[in-house]
């Protein structure tokens, strides 16, 4: 008995200790708390508890578990932002590209009135490669040449954005009877048609030639302003045909698709592109386009007085689009007139003076940065029009607007600044001088176009219409060879030596041209400014001498 009651303990005992077990746990697998993920983890109905799949099968449940989980978010790249407010000096080479020689002795006194950097627009005078080779102006610079460019404004502390056009004013490819068919519209080679499947690589392709040899960049300008024509092409007209003519979607699309290549491609360069495209653009469809997370707008006005109302309406519309930087464009040259051979001073000290009121005023923009002013200025207004000022004609205008930006005035201050590194005793504002000359890079070419400016037209054009070329050669007697040289001796003299006082001077220009400028630039400037006039005094001379050789006799007779 005493041995059955002692097994009946200890299976109580055992049965005691298997309950406590279990007990134990079930309450330990209570107390311990399950994990918990945010539902967006998941995604939208995604079921916790799939069922398990046969190995290597996944069930429609599964797959839409890893479908409905988003990817892992890339790193955003750190797009460039400026620790203080660049002041660009635009350096416009799509004509009258200074040799790299010259751009030695300019770098230093740019970054002395106030530059920070070069916004370099290449155009034709890059070394384009391979089968881009064909858009290399015969007078591009060489490899070597771009590598030095940058090495200079890296010694004088001057930040380089390249300035590539990829929509408007591609002229500089669109020419080539290889590219007609690139051509927005048939007739004219100004804008790229965004529809035909090779645009873009064009693109792309000029971009990477161009980045591959600016390692150091933090910026690109990809241009894109003045797209004329846009919509006329016959793929454009269809496509605005199926998109309810929305041409501001068809321009953001292209724009849209450069930047976002450059920011694959390069992902810590900040794109820039000209702002006026998109000034008649919705909020909404920038916002809708993606742009603002690719690319920064950069609005210009070049007048003499800025329009204030319109650009704070630009400022405060990009701003609201989603846009978080923005950049500036006055001009220094290049603005006032397509001809221009003399910089107004007075005309872009205004301008200048009207931007550092904007600039003042940024404060009230807390939803966009303001990342610098680039000065402009401009060659050409396109690349198929006629030269605008010569650089070194345009240098006291640059000093007076740089030192304007800093100091907010043209005077005091600023003004002995200005004077004291370009060696003028004075600056006239009303009549656009640099008094004295001065001895800054070029200083040789600014007097020498002011007395070609002032003197040659005048001069000849009084010498041509005197009394006695018009009493005694008229037109019909040169046409003859016709002449009394009694008569002609009246002038004859004086006009020889007039015009050999002349073709001294202007052979004296050329030679300082040469030291700057390729021969091309040297050319079609003397044709336009100097040989306008001067062939015809030189036609005179010629007729003149033919005359006198008849010695009085009869006319030339009629053939």
């Amino acid at each position: 008995m005493t041995g059955y009651r002692r097994h009946i303990a200890l299976r109580l005992i055992v049965l005691t200790i298997v309950v406590l077990a279990l007990f134990k746990v079930f309450f330990r697998a209570r107390l311990v708390p399950k994990p918990t993920l945010p539902s967006s983890f998941w995604g939208n109905n995604v079921k916790f508890m799939a069922p398990i799949a046969q190995e290597g099968k996944a069930t429609s449940d599964e797959k839409h578990f890893k479908e409905a989980l988003p990817p892992p978010e890339p790193e955003k790249p750190q797009r460039p932002m400026v620790t203080s407010p660049l002041r660009l000096v635009h350096l416009d080479l799509k004509g009258a590209a200074p040799k790299v020689s010259y751009l030695e002795q300019v770098f230093p006194l740019l970054s002395t009135l106030g530059a920070t950097g070069i916004l370099l627009e290449y155009e034709d005078m890059f070394p384009y490669e391979g089968d881009l080779a064909i858009l290399r102006s015969p007078h591009a610079y060489s490899i070597e040449d771009v590598e030095k460019i940058q090495q200079l404004a890296e010694f004088n502390k001057l930040e380089v954005i390249p300035l590539i056009q990829t929509f408007g004013h591609l002229e500089f490819v669109l020419k080539h009877e290889k590219y007609w068919s690139f051509r927005e519209f048939q007739r004219f080679p100004n804008s790229l048609n965004p529809h035909h499947p090779e645009s873009l690589g064009l693109v792309k392709a000029i971009l990477t030639q161009v980045l591959d040899r600016h390692r150091k960049a933090k910026w690109i300008h990809i241009g894109a302003d003045e797209v004329f024509h846009l919509g006329e092409g016959i793929d454009s007209k269809n496509w605005l045909r199926n998109n309810n003519g929305n041409l501001g979607q068809m321009y953001l699309n292209h724009v849209k698709a450069v930047s976002a290549f450059l920011v694959d491609k390069y992902p810590s360069m900040g794109v820039i592109l000209w702002d006026d495209m998109m000034r008649r653009t919705s909020i909404d469809l920038i916002k809708e386009s993606g742009i603002t997370r690719l690319a920064a707008p950069m609005i210009w006005q070049y007048g003499e007085q800025l329009n204030f109302e319109a650009i704070d309406k630009y400022i405060t519309s990009y701003a609201n689009a989603g846009f978080q930087t923005v950049w500036f464009a006055s001009a220094f040259k290049g603005a006032s007139d397509v001809a221009q051979i003399w910089t107004p001073v007075g005309v872009h000290l205004n301008n200048h003076l009207s931007w550092h009121k904007v600039i003042s005023s940024m404060a009230k923009y807390p939803g966009i940065q303001w990342q610098g002013i680039a000065l402009t200025g401009w060659q050409r207004y396109d690349h198929f029009s006629v030269l605008c000022e010569l650089l070194p004609v345009s240098l006291p205008s640059l000093g007076v607007c740089l030192q304007s930006l800093i100091h907010g005035a043209f005077n005091g201050e600023s003004k002995k600044t200005t004077l004291d590194i370009l060696g003028c005793t004075n600056i006239d504002i009303k009549n656009n001088l640099c008094e004295g000359g001065g001895v800054f890079p070029g200083s040789d070419i600014y007097r020498m176009v002011l007395h070609i400016r002032d003197k040659l037209k005048s001069e000849t054009e009084t010498f041509l219409n005197h009394k006695y070329i018009r009493g005694w050669f008229s037109h019909y007697q040169r046409k003859y060879r016709f002449g009394n040289p009694r008569n002609l001796d009246l002038f004859g003299e004086k006009m020889l030596k007039f015009l050999e006082e002349w073709e001294n001077f202007i052979q004296s220009f050329r030679t300082q041209m040469e030291s700057i400028y390729f021969p091309d630039t040297i050319e079609e400037w003397m044709e336009d400014n100097v040989n306008i006039y001067m062939d015809p005094l030189r036609k005179l001379a010629k007729d003149f001498k033919e005359a006198i050789d008849k010695n009085g006799g009869v006319k030339k007779a009629l053939k």
